[in-house]
Parts: C-alpha cells; structure tokens; sequence
C-alpha cells in the first residue's frame, strides 16, 4: 500500500506560527489578566467617577457670545431700499463667514485626556484578539466526520475572541466621530448664537460622551475577564481539539 508524503512546511511559515503561538499563549496567561486589573482601576478610578459631571461639562456660553438684537430702523432715517442697497455693496466683497469674535472654541479638553488615555487601550486590545484569533484558527484540525466536541469549543472560544476584536474597533470609531459631530453642533452655535436648544446639546453630548467612556472601560474590562476565564477553562481542549491520532494517519 502507496503511503502519501506529507508536504513539508515551509521553514519560515512554520518558525512564524510557532512565535505566533508563543505570543498568543503569553497573552492569554499573562496579558488578559493584566488588562482586567488594568481596566478595573481605570473604572474605579476617580477619572472615571460620574462625581466628575460637574467638572466635566463646559460652561454653556462655550466661548459664542450672543449678539444684541438691534431694533430695525436702529436710529437710522435711511429709506429701507437705500440701507438695502448699502448692504448689498458691503457683500460684493466676498461671501459672508461665520466670526468667532471671542476668539477659538475649544474642544471639551477634560473628554479628551479621557479618550487619549483610553484610545491606546483598546487599540492594542485590537491588536492583542487579533494575535488570539490567528492562534485558534491555526489550531483548528482538517475536517473530518466525528470526534469535533473540541472543535466546537474552538470555534465557540474563536466566536467570542472576534467578538471582543469587533467591539473594541468599534469602540475606537465612535470616539473619532465624536469630535466631528460636536464640531458640526458647534457650527450651528455659531450661526445660530440665539437658540439655547443647540447650546443645550452640547452639553447633553458631552455628557452622554463621558458615560460612554465609561461604558467602554465596563465592557472591556469584562469582555477580557470572560475572554480569560473562557480560553483557561478549555486551554487543553483548544490545543489539542481530537484525543485520537485519527488526522495523523496516512
């Protein structure tokens, strides 16, 4: 009987996987509960204390005066048309822009420390889920009929390690599209100085942007603990997925 020649592995493929494998077991052991502790001071921090509302919030002229409202004729014996007309000449000039005269509106700086410290968290818990989620699928054996419990426990562990890589990515869009949201709200501030409606927002998207952050540090923080204690449970099951040495035989 003909016995089929395993192809050997490419030297350079095989010494990646094994460094990949090293890394992914190191971060599991060491690094996952590194960032549980980690993310559970932040949130018990005073940082993150909602005692810090107060502090947080802008003060609500947010650096836009509000013009006086002048009356109309505004002592002026002017005929309507001929102030008109006055007007029209002054806007030849150039199209009108919306002046700042207080000067720059700051960004809310007290969020902003907030989302740069917490930014590379989750950054490199992308990074980290990733390395986790290579480590599993490379470990998965060929397909095969019967004997795939540890499979299934594979791909359930694998299921919830994109699922932390997919939330903490998402997490990191919302926090940049903040700052572009505000920025808009602040426009409208501009060209509407009258409307406390808009000034109110701002105040109410702050707010809801700080209970987010804080969100985000409760979820990662149990997003890793669950991750951990999921992968250490099954570790043995995860490695080795099939006790028989059926997938060896040629």
């Amino acid at each position: 009987m003909t016995k089929k020649q395993a192809q050997p592995e490419n030297k350079e493929l095989s010494d990646y996987k094994q460094k990949l494998f090293a890394e992914a077991e190191r971060l599991v052991k060491e690094e996952f509960p590194r960032k549980v502790i980690e993310f559970d001071s932040l949130l018990k921090s005073q940082k993150l204390s909602y005692d810090r509302l107060a502090e947080i919030l802008p003060d609500k002229s947010l650096n836009i005066p509000v013009p006086d409202v002048e009356n109309e004729q505004n002592g002026n014996d002017e005929p309507p048309l001929k102030r008109k007309k006055v007007v029209e000449e002054e806007y030849k000039k150039g199209a009108p822009v919306f002046a700042f005269t207080s000067g720059t509106v700051p960004c809310n700086e007290n969020l902003a420390q907030l989302m740069d410290l917490v930014r590379p968290k989750l950054r490199d818990a992308v990074e980290q889920c990733n390395t986790v989620k290579m480590w599993i699928t490379l470990l998965i054996p060929r397909i095969e009929d019967g004997n795939n419990f540890g499979v299934g426990i594979q791909e359930e562990t694998l299921s919830e390690v994109r699922n932390v890589e997919s939330e903490a990515a998402s997490f990191l869009d919302q926090m940049s599209r903040y700052f572009t949201t505000r920025g808009k709200l602040i426009t409208k501030i501009a060209k509407y100085p009258h409307v406390d409606d808009y000034r109110r927002a701002i105040l109410d998207m702050d707010e809801k942007q700080f209970i987010n952050i804080r969100l985000v540090v409760l979820e990662m923080r149990n997003h890793f603990s669950t991750l951990h204690d999921m992968i250490m449970k099954n570790y043995e099951k995860i490695k080795v997925p099939r006790n028989s040495n059926t997938e060896h035989l040629y």
